[in-house]
């Protein structure tokens, strides 16, 4: 009877930490089975798609791959992806090639279910270093980052110019921003609206000189003077009522509030472009780089990577597609189709040059943070955010003690 029960409980352990940590059925087998090495073999693909312009991309990218090699590719698009393959691993039936999120990267890789197919790329240093890092585990290239997000700060022009301010008056600081968001603000209009997360918030603690963990996300860096800083002028932004968050403007995120004209300033990414062309094509904008803080420059970055998965039995053949989906003249279709930016550096300059209007996101991919991708950190990261609703009034030194111990504690587990 107690083995039995603690096979039970062994089961649920499993059962509970699978849409958190993607917990592998393989139990230490990271090895593929029985490859496929046939001219005509059928492979899986999952991707969380934008809207139908990235389903309709990805497609013709997958179409135009089927032509070239011979074999037959099918593409699912997941409800709930994270929760989907984390089912799918466990299951030991995965898709061949399926996206990867950061915050959920290391949990994969940790559990084996990732095949790390990084050494096969010839040309993997053409792709953006920071973002290699984001899906580097142990040493070692997983797999090829998809495509880049950046933050930056757009600007309704309209409210802009109704202000009696000038492009003269693009905030480069953060006085400058504490000044033009006061002008803007007023006649149901904010002068600052985004997320009440850190993967927004993040970028004043960075502006001041600060970061949640150390650059090897081997040490907590969360209860330092510069992220109290960084959170310390959010605060004040909240206080005055020049910036809110945007479930205070009864919006469900910044663009939302941006597009509908109760925000004349939203810190985003460059989905927003995608947004802002679908609903609201007749509100216009600039995206300008994110105003410095005192320790300069700061953005955040994000992005996907194409998995393949540790059992597929087509591993050869999937990296062969994601070969052909990552390289540089797949990437500015793709940035062409939805918005999103090329992950190889050449690439990125390409689309910088065909693309003025998304040059302040392109440009910040030079100095832009990446996320804390060790395993088990995303329930850290829900805890921060949660913290980060009441910024308004609570000490930051408060949130950042908080951070700074449960970050410790997944930082043991994690590494």
């Amino acid at each position: 009877m107690a083995t039995r029960t603690a096979a039970a409980g062994a089961l649920m352990t499993c059962a509970a930490l699978l849409a958190a940590t993607g917990c592998s059925s393989s139990f230490g087998d990271s090895a593929g089975g029985e490859q496929d090495t046939g001219d005509k073999q059928r492979l899986t693909v999952l991707i969380a798609t934008s809207g139908d312009a990235e389903t309709s991309s990805v497609k013709k990218a997958v179409a135009a791959y089927e032509k070239k090699s011979g074999h037959t590719v099918t593409v699912e698009i997941a409800k709930d992806i994270n929760q989907q393959l984390a089912q799918s691993f466990a299951g030991g039936n995965p898709p061949d090639v399926f996206y990867v999120d950061s915050s959920q990267f290391a949990n994969y890789a940790g559990a084996g279910s990732l095949y790390p197919y990084g050494d096969k790329i010839k040309d993997a240093d053409a792709f953006s270093e920071q973002l290699r890092t984001s899906f580097t585990h142990d040493g070692e290239l997983v797999c090829l980052p998809k495509d880049a997000s950046t933050l930056a700060l757009a600007v309704n022009t309209r409210l802009w110019k109704k202000a009696g301010l000038t492009e003269k008056d693009y905030p480069t600081t953060w006085k400058e921003l504490e000044t033009v968001a006061g002008k803007l603000t007023g006649d149901g209009v904010t002068g600052l609206v985004t997320s009440d997360e850190y993967q927004r918030l993040g970028v004043f603690m960075k502006q001041a000189g600060g970061w949640i963990t150390d650059e090897g996300q081997t040490r907590m860096t969360a209860d330092t003077p510069e992220n109290a800083e960084g959170l310390g002028f959010v605060r004040s932004l909240l206080r005055s009522g020049s910036m809110k968050y945007a479930k205070q403007t009864d919006t469900s995120w910044g663009g939302e509030a941006f597009g509908k004209e109760k925000a004349a300033m939203t810190i985003e990414g460059n989905w927003l472009a995608g947004a802002m062309k679908h609903d609201y094509p007749d509100v216009g904008y600039e995206v300008v780089p994110l105003p410095e803080g005192p320790a300069g420059k700061g953005s955040l970055a994000f992005s996907n990577c194409w998995g393949v998965a540790a059992k597929s039995s087509h591993q050869a053949a999937a990296v062969d597609l994601v070969e052909h989906l990552t390289s540089a003249e797949q990437q500015l279709t793709f940035a062409d189709a939805f918005g999103v930016m090329p992950s190889r550096t050449a690439a990125l300059e390409d689309y910088a040059e065909a693309a003025p209007e998304a040059r302040a996101w392109a440009e910040a991919t030079a100095y832009a943070q990446g996320p804390v991708t060790v395993a088990g950190f995303e329930k850290v990261a829900t805890q921060f955010n949660t913290d980060l609703q009441s910024l308004r009034t609570t000490d930051p030194e408060k949130i950042l003690a908080a951070l700074q111990r449960n970050g410790e504690q997944a930082l043991k587990k994690g590494n």
